[in-house]
C-alpha cells in the first residue's frame, strides 16, 4: 500500500517548527492554519484522541452530526456555501464507510472535501482489527488522493496538500487516515507555508484562445434558437457575474443544472431555470429545440440528456470545460473548448465591447420561452398540512432571498 505523499517536499519549502505535541494536536494545528473554523466530526475509538484535540482548540467550532453521512453532506453544504474546503471526521471502520456516500458524491459533483478517519494502531493494520478497514484502498476510485499516514512527522504536510488538492483545479474530495498510534506521537512539528511540486498533479489554468471565442461570438450571431446551459462549474469558479454580464450582452436563455443552482438569477427575465429530469418545461424544451447549445462549466450527465440520441438533436453544441476527459463523453460536442470558464466568460463580454458584434435577434425565440414559462410553471398542491414547498416559500417572502 502506498502510504508516501505524492512527492517528497523540497528541503528549501518555508514554515515553522512547533513545540513538542501529541499528531492529534498537530492535525488540529495543521487545520487552524488552513483557515478551517467548522469541522462535521462524529466521534469514535479510532478518533477519540482527534477529538479531544479539538476540544483544545480555540478557532474550530465541532460540530455533531446524528451520523457520519450527515456530518459528510453537513461538510458538502459548508463547501458549497463558502467556496472553501468542507471538512468531516469519523471513527475507522463502520464510521469511516459510512462517509463513503458523501465522499463518492463530492467526487461527482466536484465538492472540494477534507474526509479525517481515525484508523487502528498500526501493528493491527491487515490483521481484521476490531473496526478496521482498508479505508484508504476502498476510497481510491472515488478521490483526487487518499493518504494512510504512518509517520507522524509527515501530518502537517499531508494536510497541507490535502486542502491544496481539493480545492485546486477540478475541486473534489481528499482523505486523510490516521492511525491512532501517530494520533498519539508526540513531536516536534514542522508545518510547511507551501506544497511542493506534486508529481503527477500537473495544475494549469487553460485559456481559451480570442480565436475560439471569436468563432462562438459568430455562431451565436448566426443562432436562431440558441440556449446557454450552465452548472455547478461556474459556481467552482466564482463566474457568476461573468456569466451574467455576458447573457444580457447576447440576449441568451439561460438554463442550468441541479448543481447549478444559484449561478443565475431564477427571476431574470432569460431564465429558464434548472432543466434534466426534474427540471422545468421551459428550460428542457428550449435545449431540445436549440440550434445551438453552448454548455459552460457542466457536464452532459445521464438525469439533464435523457435518452441521449433524441437529445438536442438539431443543436451545434459548444462545451467549455476545465477537464477535458468530460468532452464527447456523453453528448458529442462539435466545438470542445478546454478553458478556465470565468475567464472564457470574462474575455467574450469584453470581445463584444471591443469589436462590432452583431447580435442575434431573439425576440421571436425569447417570446417562445416566456410563453412555456407562463404556461407550465413550477406547481404545487396545498393542504390541510404546510408543505416544505410552502415553508421555502414563506421563509423566502420573509427574508427576499437574503
Amino acid at each position: 500500500m502506498n502510504t508516501e505523499s505524492i512527492i517528497q517536499p523540497d528541503p528549501e519549502i518555508k514554515g515553522e517548527r512547533g513545540p513538542a505535541m501529541k499528531g492529534a494536536d498537530v492535525l488540529v494545528t495543521a487545520l487552524e492554519r488552513e483557515g478551517v473554523d467548522s469541522i462535521f466530526a462524529y466521534p469514535g475509538g479510532a478518533s477519540m484522541e482527534l477529538h479531544q484535540a479539538l476540544t483544545r482548540s480555540k478557532k474550530i467550532r465541532t460540530i455533531l452530526p446524528r451520523q457520519e453521512q450527515g456530518g459528510g453532506f453537513m461538510a458538502h453544504g459548508y463547501a458549497r456555501a463558502t467556496g472553501r474546503a468542507g471538512v468531516c471526521m469519523a471513527t475507522s471502520g463502520p464510521g469511516a464507510t459510512n462517509l463513503v456516500t458523501c465522499i463518492a458524491d463530492a467526487y461527482m459533483d466536484s465538492i472540494p472535501l477534507v474526509a479525517i478517519t481515525g484508523q487502528v494502531y498500526q501493528e493491527f493494520i491487515g490483521k481484521a482489527a476490531f473496526q478496521e478497514t482498508d479505508f484508504f484502498g476502498m476510497t481510491l476510485p472515488i478521490v483526487k488522493h487518499s493518504y494512510l499516514v504512518l509517520t507522524p512527522e509527515d501530518l502537517p504536510r499531508v494536510v497541507k496538500e490535502a486542502f491544496y488538492l481539493a480545492v485546486s483545479g477540478r475541486p473534489g474530495p481528499v482523505v486523510i487516515d490516521i492511525p491512532k498510534d501517530v494520533q498519539q506521537a508526540v513531536f516536534e512539528p514542522f508545518f510547511p507555508n507551501e506544497v511542493a511540486e506534486l508529481e503527477g498533479y500537473k495544475l494549469d489554468q487553460p485559456k481559451a484562445t480570442d480565436e475560439e471565442l471569436i468563432e462562438v461570438l459568430n455562431l451565436i450571431s448566426k443562432a436562431k434558437k440558441p440556449v446557454l446551459y450552465t452548472g455547478g462549474g461556474i459556481i467552482s469558479a466564482d463566474a457568476h457575474k461573468e456569466l451574467k454580464e455576458f447573457a444580457e450582452l447576447t440576449g441568451l436563455p439561460v438554463t442550468h443544472t441541479l448543481m447549478g443552482l444559484g449561478v443565475f438569477d431564477p427571476d431574470h427575465p432569460q431564465s429558464c431555470y434548472w432543466y434534466g429530469m426534474h427540471g422545468t418545461v421551459a428550460g428542457n424544451w428550449a435545449v431540445c429545440e436549440s440550434d445551438l447549445l453552448i454548455c459552460a462549466g457542466a457536464r452532459f450527465d445521464d438525469r439533464i440528456t435523457g435518452k441521449v440520441d433524441k437529445y438536442a438533436q438539431e443543436a451545434y453544441v459548444i462545451h467549455f470545460d476545465l477537464d477535458k476527459s468530460e468532452h464527447n463523453k456523453n453528448v458529442h460536442a462539435n466545438f470542445p473548448i478546454r478553458t478556465d470558464i470565468k475567464y472564457a466568460l470574462n474575455r467574450m463580454s469584453e470581445l463584444i465591447k471591443e469589436k462590432k458584434w452583431e447580435k442575434p435577434d431573439l425576440k421571436t425565440w425569447m417570446g417562445t420561452i416566456t410563453g412555456w414559462k407562463n404556461d407550465h410553471p413550477f406547481k404545487y398542491e396545498k393542504g390541510k398540512h404546510i408543505t416544505s414547498q410552502e415553508a421555502v416559500e414563506a421563509l423566502y417572502e420573509v427574508s427576499k432571498g437574503e
